[in-house]
């Protein structure tokens, strides 16, 4: 891994308690030497999403956030993603422009008489 490759936190299934706080430490560890505070957080083995699965990615922000870091779910189940809308939880999704943001090379549309920026 080089100085701008993001490290990986591999997430598998079955989400359970003991397992969150593990998690949690091993995300804190990869924070510290994370280069730009990012840590990917590959969804692709949790199974079927549930509410361990939201509080288990709900904690890992806090904590990244805590750290001064932040959190980029890979291949995230699209049910997941459903269920963390529908909870308020917004993550930056790896391949996928941020959400507010347009993607590269899109102009938003402006009312006419208004002009362009």
């Amino acid at each position: 891994m080089d100085a701008t490759t993001p490290p990986v936190l591999t997430l598998t299934g079955p989400v359970t308690r003991s397992r969150v706080t593990g998690l949690c430490d091993d995300l804190r560890a990869l924070l510290e030497g994370a280069a730009g505070g990012v840590v990917v957080c590959d969804a692709a083995g949790l199974g079927t999403p549930g509410l361990m699965t939201v509080d288990l990615l709900a904690r890992l922000r806090l904590t990244a956030g805590r750290g001064g870091g932040r959190i980029r779910l890979r291949a995230p189940d699209p049910a997941l993603l459903a269920l963390l809308d529908l909870v308020g939880l917004r993550f930056e999704v790896e391949g996928n422009p941020e959400q507010r943001e347009p993607p590269p090379g899109v102009e938003e549309e402006v009312e006419s008489g208004e002009a362009a920026v």
